[in-house]
């Protein structure tokens, strides 16, 4: 049985479509489903259960979990960069992760969790998988949650057992419920319907100019695949990038929606929000290597082949991985 958590989300209910292709069905999806795009998203997967994730804690808690657990992968949690309820954050991703953490360890159950590239703060230090944990200065709440999981499983040496995957800028079908923590493909995507224009942060950074602050976008099915080489491979352990290792502006990734939709481009600069100029991350690009030396050799998605596969296949009809959907070729 494999458990996984946030199984109504994005990256969540991909695996779950992924492990369906596998053939594999017995399968615990543990959210609490709220909204009805999450209800879409695992419309048409294949599951043994739904465990509300309330529920399921305190099974863990409790140790009174009636399943034989294989795997558990940890993709749930609050993914908001602008959350600031610090108490909120403590409780959802660090204490909530590390008690699944403890279960598994205990039980020898394989452990895969997202923490995410917002523990690297600004850039500072380098975006390297194989830095030094304790030298990382996140930038916002969210991802001081994420790094104090990272910090605990590294002083219990846990991560020789456990994975840890910083996820960058994921994008793709099954976004569509988190709202202004959406990407900007899908948010440029519905811009450019309603009024032909993409609006994107002016830059108060005088090294970048507007548009050009930079990012690191991973598509969702490279995502899952990066995911499921940790399940395939249960004897690695640590903490791992999983981006594209190749920088893009905000323009790049503006460009390549108006391509995709056939239409000429037309970008509107806005003022960046007082309340996140101070924790807005300029530049992130994953170092790759650590995850190319440990074995995952997948070509990786380009930005241009991602954001065309994203709107022509899944945008333009409002479909999720899974649903019946119309090629382009």
């Amino acid at each position: 049985m494999i458990i996984v958590t946030g199984g109504a989300g994005c990256i969540g209910s991909a695996i779950v479509w992924a492990l369906n292709k596998r053939g594999i069905k017995n399968i615990i999806l543990v959210d609490g489903v709220d909204h009805p795009e999450k209800k879409k998203n695992i419309a048409s997967l294949n599951y043994f259960a739904l465990e509300d994730k309330e529920i399921f804690l305190d099974r863990i808690k409790n140790n009174k979990t009636p399943w034989s657990i294989d795997a558990i992968i940890h993709l749930g949690g609050c993914s908001s960069t602008i959350e600031r309820n610090e108490g909120f954050l403590t409780k959802t991703n660090f204490d909530y992760t590390r008690c699944l953490a403890t279960y598994a360890l205990n039980k020898d159950i394989r452990f895969i969790y997202a923490s995410s590239a917002a523990t690297y703060g600004s850039g500072e230090n380098g975006f390297s998988d194989k830095v030094d944990l304790k030298i990382l200065n996140p930038l916002n709440p969210y991802g001081h949650s994420k790094h104090k999981f990272d910090l605990w499983a590294q002083e219990q040496g846990a991560l020789d057992q456990i994975i840890g995957l910083k996820y960058f800028n994921v994008f793709g079908p099954g976004e569509y419920h988190k709202k202004e923590m959406q990407s900007m493909v899908r948010r440029g995507f519905l811009q450019v319907l309603d009024s032909g224009k993409i609006r994107l942060f002016k830059s108060h950074n005088p090294e970048y100019s507007d548009g050009d602050q930079e990012r690191d976008f991973l598509y969702i099915k490279d995502a899952i695949e990066m995911t499921l080489f940790f399940l395939d491979n249960p004897k690695i352990g640590g903490i791992f990038n999983a981006g594209t290792g190749v920088v893009r502006t905000w323009n790049d990734l503006a460009a390549t929606v108006f391509k995709a939709m056939d239409r000429n481009i037309a970008i509107e600069y806005v003022d960046m929000p007082p309340s996140i100029r101070d924790q807005f991350q300029y530049r992130t690009c994953a170092k790759i290597g650590k995850i190319r030396d440990a074995g995952y050799s997948q070509p990786i998605t380009s930005l241009e082949e991602a954001t065309m596969d994203y709107i022509q296949n899944y945008l333009l009809f409002n479909k999720r991985l899974g649903e019946s959907k119309v090629s382009f070729g």
